[in-house]
């Protein structure tokens, strides 16, 4: 095999495998779950995706976490202040609750992450997207205007926070942003922090960077935290009654006191459906209702099972357009017409120089060509090169290594040192002797003597 083709054989698999690395971190980087995902940063659920980590720790740390799976409860829960209210699926809430979000008692604080724009507004929160990554940033808290006003976490010095940026809609001063604008706070009696990136606080991203410093400050401040865990899209809240009712419903006599601390292993404040998660609507097949149950399919497998199954597709396509494309050496074949010998030649030559096939032509013309002065030095196929050179070059007259050099040297680089040794090769070829096999020339044929003319003929 000549020198160019070794190196297509060890450059191809590399340039793949250098493909298939990158394609694997890139599509790590915009891995993004959705906050529709069963499970998402969920406090009980072990995945990737989930919220378990952060949960434990918080629990390590002497922070209560009340675990709650309806909107109401987790509202009513706040009480007694201070209490942190996380919401970390903003987009599964029912837009007849969103607006209660306004209602929390004073010493609360509302963390949202990634909310659309409808649950901004509905919240009356004074912020708008101001722009989104494709990938998640690692940023600073502190930005070219001053420095980051949460000293909470602040001691995070670079957090995955920057996906959604925001910007304030109302009075200047009155929005605190930090961290690229990925953060923004809205002081007040209820405190009210947006998170652009949900990277912090799930299990498979809470050990890169400062993510952890950044979560466990944000959350655990106030000593307790409420989470709201939603499985799915929120039901809507019951109808009001006639009588006139206040904004937020009153507490029933049997919840329980959300100052009587549970923690993850004692349950929900609920009975635990069939089927469900504890505390909310059942979470099996079936729970979504009307709204559209998704494909099994895609939640039977892990969603790194689907993005090695896309790489290795992409691999074998890639290996069959390659093979597709690549010329190897001509095959002979019984052609099915009668084709003139000129037209084949040049075809089969032209075939070998698209294909570069230098090293075997030259095997090809060398072979044809020992063959020929075998037969008529009258030397066996199995002599060996230098009797083949040295009875050859008597009969050339050339000089023994030039006739070796020419019937076993290297190949040739290029196609005009190709040309050269076939028309070499012919040349030895011509003055190594007539060939045994030459056809004798026919004799003259005598010359037609006149029929004689007989009588009568006037010829």
């Amino acid at each position: 095999m000549s020198a160019p083709g070794r190196r297509h054989r060890i450059i191809v698999p590399v340039l793949v495998g250098v493909l298939l690395i990158a394609v694997t971190l890139v599509t790590r980087e915009i891995d993004q779950p959705d906050q529709t995902d069963r499970g998402f940063l969920s406090p009980v659920v072990t995945e990737d995706h989930g919220g378990s980590r952060l949960a434990a720790i918080l629990g390590e740390r002497g922070v209560t976490v009340h675990r709650e799976t309806d909107t109401l409860r987790a509202l009513l829960a706040t009480r007694p202040a201070p209490t942190t209210l996380f919401v970390p699926a903003p987009e599964l809430l029912h837009p007849r609750t969103v607006g209660y979000l306004g209602l929390l008692p004073g010493g609360t604080r509302l963390v949202l992450v990634d909310p659309p724009r409808r649950v901004l507004a509905a919240a009356g929160l004074p912020l708008r997207p101001a722009g989104r990554r494709w990938a998640t940033r690692a940023v600073s808290p502190h930005g070219v205007d001053g420095s980051c006003p949460l000293a909470e976490v602040t001691p995070a010095a670079t957090a995955a926070v920057a996906r959604q940026r925001y910007a304030s809609t109302g009075a200047p001063g009155g929005v605190d942003l930090c961290y690229a604008g990925g953060l923004a706070r809205l002081p007040g009696a209820a405190e009210s922090v947006v998170v652009g990136a949900s990277d912090p606080f799930r299990n498979g991203r809470i050990d890169e960077w400062d993510n952890l410093v950044f979560a466990t400050g944000l959350l655990g401040t106030s000593g307790r935290v409420v989470w709201l865990d939603l499985d799915g899209p929120a039901p809507p809240p019951p109808e009001p009654s006639p009588a006139p009712t206040r904004p937020l419903p009153e507490r029933d006599d049997d919840i329980d006191d959300p100052g009587d601390p549970e923690d993850l292993d004692s349950g929900e404040s609920g009975e635990t459906a069939p089927g469900g998660r504890p505390g909310g609507e059942a979470s099996g097949p079936g729970s979504r209702g009307s709204s559209g149950e998704p494909n099994p399919l895609w939640s039977a497998f892990p969603p790194w099972f689907w993005a090695l199954l896309l790489q290795l597709g992409l691999a074998a396509l890639l290996i069959a357009i390659g093979r597709a494309r690549r010329l190897g050496p001509p095959t002979p074949e019984p052609l099915p017409v009668s084709v003139p010998a000129a037209e084949t030649v040049l075809g089969r030559g032209r075939l070998y120089q698209r294909a570069r096939a230098r090293e075997s032509t030259a095997r090809l013309l060398r072979t044809a060509t020992l063959a020929r002065l075998a037969r008529r030095v009258h030397l066996p196929a199995e002599a060996p090169p230098a009797t083949v050179a040295a009875t050859v070059a008597a009969r050339t007259g050339d000089r023994p290594d030039t006739i070796h050099e020419l019937l076993y040297g290297d190949a040739p680089p290029t196609d005009r040192n190709l040309l050269e040794l076939a028309g070499e090769l012919d040349r030895v070829t011509r003055a190594g002797g007539p060939s045994p096999a030459q056809p004798v020339a026919d004799p003259p044929a005598p010359p037609r003597l006149p029929k004689p003319r007989s009588e009568g003929d006037h010829r």
